[in-house]
Protein backbone atom coordinates (compact mmCIF):
# COMPACT_ATOMS: atom_id res chain seq x y z
CA UNK A 1 0.00 0.00 0.00
CA UNK A 2 1.37 3.50 -0.93
CA UNK A 3 1.89 6.78 1.07
CA UNK A 4 -1.48 7.61 -0.03
CA UNK A 5 -3.44 5.24 1.82
CA UNK A 6 -1.57 6.06 5.01
CA UNK A 7 -2.33 9.61 4.58
CA UNK A 8 -6.13 8.98 4.33
CA UNK A 9 -6.01 6.83 7.29
CA UNK A 10 -3.99 9.77 9.08
CA UNK A 11 -6.56 12.38 8.37
CA UNK A 12 -9.53 9.65 9.61
CA UNK A 13 -8.18 8.84 12.99
CA UNK A 14 -7.06 12.73 13.40
CA UNK A 15 -10.31 14.53 12.41
CA UNK A 16 -12.69 11.79 13.09
CA UNK A 17 -11.40 12.09 16.71
CA UNK A 18 -12.06 15.44 17.32
CA UNK A 19 -15.43 15.55 15.34
CA UNK A 20 -16.72 14.08 18.74
CA UNK A 21 -15.75 17.14 20.63
CA UNK A 22 -17.07 19.57 17.91
CA UNK A 23 -20.59 17.30 17.83
CA UNK A 24 -20.97 17.61 21.40
CA UNK A 25 -20.33 21.70 21.18
CA UNK A 26 -22.80 21.53 18.40
CA UNK A 27 -25.67 20.07 19.91
CA UNK A 28 -25.56 22.03 23.06
CA UNK A 29 -27.49 24.64 21.60
CA UNK A 30 -28.83 22.74 18.11
CA UNK A 31 -30.96 20.37 17.39
CA UNK A 32 -29.11 16.95 17.15
CA UNK A 33 -30.56 15.61 13.82
CA UNK A 34 -31.17 18.82 12.03
CA UNK A 35 -27.45 19.62 13.00
CA UNK A 36 -26.54 16.47 11.14
CA UNK A 37 -28.72 17.22 8.30
CA UNK A 38 -27.49 20.88 7.71
CA UNK A 39 -23.91 18.63 7.90
CA UNK A 40 -23.93 16.74 5.43
CA UNK A 41 -26.29 18.53 3.05
CA UNK A 42 -23.34 21.10 3.09
CA UNK A 43 -20.95 19.12 2.40
CA UNK A 44 -22.46 17.11 -0.06
CA UNK A 45 -23.44 20.46 -2.20
CA UNK A 46 -20.20 21.92 -1.85
CA UNK A 47 -18.15 18.58 -2.80
CA UNK A 48 -20.37 18.30 -5.98
CA UNK A 49 -20.05 21.81 -6.96
CA UNK A 50 -16.05 21.49 -6.59
CA UNK A 51 -16.16 18.46 -8.54
CA UNK A 52 -18.36 19.91 -11.03
CA UNK A 53 -16.23 23.21 -11.82
CA UNK A 54 -13.20 21.08 -11.86
CA UNK A 55 -14.67 18.18 -13.83
CA UNK A 56 -18.01 19.22 -15.36
CA UNK A 57 -21.36 18.53 -14.44
CA UNK A 58 -20.78 15.40 -16.10
CA UNK A 59 -18.45 14.03 -13.40
CA UNK A 60 -21.56 13.49 -11.46
CA UNK A 61 -23.83 11.41 -13.62
CA UNK A 62 -23.67 7.33 -12.18
CA UNK A 63 -26.65 4.83 -12.88
CA UNK A 64 -29.51 4.49 -11.43
CA UNK A 65 -27.78 1.07 -9.30
CA UNK A 66 -25.39 3.20 -8.41
CA UNK A 67 -27.32 5.97 -7.05
CA UNK A 68 -29.53 3.63 -5.11
CA UNK A 69 -25.99 1.86 -3.42
CA UNK A 70 -24.53 5.45 -2.40
CA UNK A 71 -28.38 6.10 -0.87
CA UNK A 72 -28.99 3.05 0.58
CA UNK A 73 -25.02 3.61 2.28
CA UNK A 74 -25.08 6.97 3.04
CA UNK A 75 -28.41 6.53 4.74
CA UNK A 76 -26.91 3.67 7.18
CA UNK A 77 -23.75 5.62 7.79
CA UNK A 78 -24.80 8.93 8.20
CA UNK A 79 -28.65 8.87 9.03
CA UNK A 80 -28.62 5.73 10.89
CA UNK A 81 -24.62 5.81 12.14
CA UNK A 82 -23.78 9.40 13.00
CA UNK A 83 -27.43 10.04 13.68
CA UNK A 84 -27.32 7.93 16.58
CA UNK A 85 -24.10 9.07 17.91
CA UNK A 86 -25.37 12.94 17.83
CA UNK A 87 -28.43 11.88 19.62
CA UNK A 88 -26.66 9.99 22.28
CA UNK A 89 -23.94 13.07 22.40
CA UNK A 90 -26.79 15.13 24.17
CA UNK A 91 -26.81 13.67 27.41
CA UNK A 92 -23.62 11.08 27.04
CA UNK A 93 -19.76 13.05 27.25
CA UNK A 94 -17.89 13.34 23.70
CA UNK A 95 -15.15 11.04 24.93
CA UNK A 96 -17.50 8.28 25.95
CA UNK A 97 -19.21 8.06 22.87
CA UNK A 98 -16.32 8.09 20.94
CA UNK A 99 -15.78 5.12 23.29
CA UNK A 100 -18.82 3.27 21.92
CA UNK A 101 -18.32 3.77 18.60
CA UNK A 102 -14.55 2.26 18.91
CA UNK A 103 -16.32 -1.25 18.33
CA UNK A 104 -17.62 -0.52 14.86
CA UNK A 105 -14.60 -2.92 13.89
CA UNK A 106 -16.26 -5.90 16.29
CA UNK A 107 -19.33 -5.18 14.66
CA UNK A 108 -17.67 -5.49 11.37
CA UNK A 109 -16.23 -8.61 11.99
CA UNK A 110 -19.25 -10.04 12.98
CA UNK A 111 -21.50 -8.78 10.11
CA UNK A 112 -18.47 -10.44 7.57
CA UNK A 113 -19.01 -13.57 9.33
CA UNK A 114 -22.83 -13.34 8.43
CA UNK A 115 -22.18 -12.46 4.93
CA UNK A 116 -20.18 -15.55 4.86
CA UNK A 117 -16.71 -14.65 5.37
CA UNK A 118 -14.93 -16.58 7.89
CA UNK A 119 -13.09 -16.27 10.95
CA UNK A 120 -10.53 -17.57 13.10
CA UNK A 121 -10.31 -18.01 16.73
CA UNK A 122 -8.00 -15.17 17.38
CA UNK A 123 -10.22 -12.57 16.15
CA UNK A 124 -13.56 -13.69 17.67
CA UNK A 125 -11.20 -13.50 21.16
CA UNK A 126 -10.92 -10.11 19.88
CA UNK A 127 -14.56 -9.57 19.35
CA UNK A 128 -15.56 -11.07 22.62
CA UNK A 129 -13.10 -8.74 24.98
CA UNK A 130 -13.79 -5.88 23.18
CA UNK A 131 -17.69 -6.13 23.71
CA UNK A 132 -16.84 -6.83 27.81
CA UNK A 133 -15.31 -3.72 27.29
CA UNK A 134 -18.53 -2.76 26.44
CA UNK A 135 -20.39 -4.00 29.03
CA UNK A 136 -17.57 -1.96 31.68
CA UNK A 137 -18.42 1.28 29.59
CA UNK A 138 -22.35 0.77 30.25
CA UNK A 139 -21.37 1.29 33.83
CA UNK A 140 -21.89 5.22 33.82
CA UNK A 141 -25.56 4.66 32.55
CA UNK A 142 -26.38 1.84 34.78
CA UNK A 143 -25.16 3.82 37.85
CA UNK A 144 -27.10 6.68 36.65
CA UNK A 145 -24.10 9.01 35.97
CA UNK A 146 -24.88 9.37 32.58
CA UNK A 147 -28.10 8.65 30.56
CA UNK A 148 -28.31 4.92 29.54
CA UNK A 149 -30.52 5.65 26.49
CA UNK A 150 -28.12 7.87 25.24
CA UNK A 151 -25.20 4.73 25.66
CA UNK A 152 -27.64 2.40 23.71
CA UNK A 153 -27.96 4.68 21.10
CA UNK A 154 -24.33 5.18 20.64
CA UNK A 155 -24.19 1.46 20.45
CA UNK A 156 -26.74 1.35 17.71
CA UNK A 157 -24.61 3.78 15.72
CA UNK A 158 -21.97 1.57 15.82
CA UNK A 159 -23.66 -1.34 14.38
CA UNK A 160 -25.94 0.80 11.55
CA UNK A 161 -22.13 2.42 11.02
CA UNK A 162 -20.70 -1.12 10.52
CA UNK A 163 -23.27 -2.62 8.45
CA UNK A 164 -23.00 0.17 6.09
CA UNK A 165 -19.14 0.04 5.59
CA UNK A 166 -19.44 -3.91 5.12
CA UNK A 167 -22.45 -3.40 2.41
CA UNK A 168 -19.91 -0.32 0.87
CA UNK A 169 -17.17 -2.97 -0.59
CA UNK A 170 -20.66 -5.15 -1.66
CA UNK A 171 -22.55 -2.91 -3.50
CA UNK A 172 -21.77 -1.29 -7.12
CA UNK A 173 -21.31 2.30 -6.02
CA UNK A 174 -20.08 4.82 -8.57
CA UNK A 175 -16.12 4.37 -8.92
CA UNK A 176 -15.02 7.85 -8.29
CA UNK A 177 -15.19 7.64 -4.11
CA UNK A 178 -15.14 11.51 -4.34
CA UNK A 179 -18.77 11.66 -6.11
CA UNK A 180 -20.05 8.49 -4.16
CA UNK A 181 -19.48 10.90 -0.93
CA UNK A 182 -21.80 13.45 -2.75
CA UNK A 183 -25.01 11.16 -3.10
CA UNK A 184 -23.87 9.29 0.39
CA UNK A 185 -23.97 13.04 1.82
CA UNK A 186 -27.13 13.89 0.55
CA UNK A 187 -29.28 11.04 1.19
CA UNK A 188 -27.54 11.12 4.67
CA UNK A 189 -28.86 14.45 4.73
CA UNK A 190 -32.37 13.67 3.55
CA UNK A 191 -32.80 10.40 6.09
CA UNK A 192 -31.52 12.54 8.92
CA UNK A 193 -34.15 15.65 8.45
CA UNK A 194 -37.07 13.32 7.86
CA UNK A 195 -35.75 12.07 11.71
CA UNK A 196 -35.81 15.52 12.92
CA UNK A 197 -39.27 15.95 11.45
CA UNK A 198 -40.67 13.35 13.07
CA UNK A 199 -38.67 14.42 16.33
CA UNK A 200 -40.36 18.04 15.79
CA UNK A 201 -37.05 19.92 15.71
CA UNK A 202 -37.39 21.81 12.89
CA UNK A 203 -40.66 23.57 14.56
CA UNK A 204 -38.47 24.38 17.92
CA UNK A 205 -35.11 25.62 15.89
CA UNK A 206 -34.18 29.25 16.65
CA UNK A 207 -30.99 29.86 14.76
CA UNK A 208 -30.56 33.00 16.78
CA UNK A 209 -30.63 31.25 20.07
CA UNK A 210 -27.78 28.89 18.44
CA UNK A 211 -24.01 29.79 19.99
CA UNK A 212 -21.22 31.30 17.97
CA UNK A 213 -19.44 27.80 19.42
CA UNK A 214 -21.94 25.99 18.05
CA UNK A 215 -22.19 27.64 14.65
CA UNK A 216 -18.18 27.60 14.68
CA UNK A 217 -18.32 23.49 15.58
CA UNK A 218 -20.79 22.81 12.79
CA UNK A 219 -18.31 24.65 10.28
CA UNK A 220 -16.00 22.36 11.27
CA UNK A 221 -17.76 19.33 10.87
CA UNK A 222 -19.26 20.38 7.25
CA UNK A 223 -15.37 21.39 5.98
CA UNK A 224 -13.51 18.68 7.81
CA UNK A 225 -15.43 16.15 9.29
CA UNK A 226 -17.15 15.79 6.67
CA UNK A 227 -16.12 16.89 3.28
CA UNK A 228 -12.12 16.28 4.37
CA UNK A 229 -12.41 13.09 7.08
CA UNK A 230 -15.52 10.99 5.28
CA UNK A 231 -14.01 11.41 1.69
CA UNK A 232 -11.00 10.05 2.79
CA UNK A 233 -12.82 7.14 4.43
CA UNK A 234 -15.04 6.31 1.16
CA UNK A 235 -11.96 6.45 -0.85
CA UNK A 236 -10.20 4.11 1.77
CA UNK A 237 -13.44 1.47 1.64
CA UNK A 238 -12.34 0.95 -2.22
CA UNK A 239 -8.61 0.81 -1.91
CA UNK A 240 -7.65 -0.29 1.21
CA UNK A 241 -8.56 -3.92 3.40
CA UNK A 242 -11.40 -2.77 4.91
CA UNK A 243 -9.42 -4.47 8.67
CA UNK A 244 -6.89 -2.00 7.96
CA UNK A 245 -9.34 0.90 7.13
CA UNK A 246 -11.44 0.18 10.43
CA UNK A 247 -8.08 0.09 12.39
CA UNK A 248 -9.13 4.01 13.07
CA UNK A 249 -11.49 3.08 15.63
CA UNK A 250 -8.86 2.27 18.52
CA UNK A 251 -7.23 5.90 17.49
CA UNK A 252 -10.24 8.18 17.53
CA UNK A 253 -11.51 7.57 20.95
CA UNK A 254 -7.85 8.54 22.52
CA UNK A 255 -8.21 11.50 20.67
CA UNK A 256 -11.83 11.77 21.49
CA UNK A 257 -11.10 11.69 25.47
CA UNK A 258 -7.96 13.93 25.51
CA UNK A 259 -9.79 16.71 23.36
CA UNK A 260 -13.31 16.17 26.06
CA UNK A 261 -11.00 15.89 28.85
CA UNK A 262 -8.81 18.71 27.77
CA UNK A 263 -11.77 21.09 26.53
CA UNK A 264 -14.79 20.33 28.20
CA UNK A 265 -13.44 19.04 31.32
CA UNK A 266 -14.97 15.87 31.01
CA UNK A 267 -14.46 13.19 33.88
CA UNK A 268 -12.03 10.35 33.47
CA UNK A 269 -13.69 7.40 35.96
CA UNK A 270 -12.54 4.20 36.51
CA UNK A 271 -15.33 2.62 33.73
CA UNK A 272 -14.56 5.20 31.25
CA UNK A 273 -10.66 4.26 31.76
CA UNK A 274 -10.77 0.17 32.09
CA UNK A 275 -14.11 -0.09 29.78
CA UNK A 276 -12.18 2.24 26.73
CA UNK A 277 -8.96 0.31 27.15
CA UNK A 278 -10.50 -3.04 26.48
CA UNK A 279 -12.67 -2.07 24.20
CA UNK A 280 -9.23 -0.58 22.34
CA UNK A 281 -7.69 -3.88 23.29
CA UNK A 282 -10.23 -6.05 21.56
CA UNK A 283 -10.28 -3.80 18.34
CA UNK A 284 -6.11 -4.25 18.13
CA UNK A 285 -6.43 -7.81 18.19
CA UNK A 286 -9.30 -8.03 15.96
CA UNK A 287 -6.91 -5.68 13.25
CA UNK A 288 -3.92 -7.50 13.87
CA UNK A 289 -5.76 -10.71 13.57
CA UNK A 290 -8.25 -9.94 10.22
CA UNK A 291 -5.37 -8.00 8.67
Amino acid sequence: MGAAVWAALGIVYVVWGSTYLAIRVVVETMPSLLSGALRFAAAGLLLAVGLAARRGIGALRVTWRQFASAALVGVLLLTGGNGMVVLAEKTVPSGLAALMVASVPLWVVLLRRVFGTRTDPATLAGVLLGLAGLAVLTAPGLTGQVGLTGLVLAVIGAVVWALGSVLAGRLPLPADPFVASVYEMLAGAVGALALSFLRGEPGDFDPAAVSTASWVGLGYLVLFGSIVAFTSYAWLLQRAPLPLVATYAYVNPVVAVFLGWLLLSEALTWPIMLGGAIVVGGVFLVARNAR
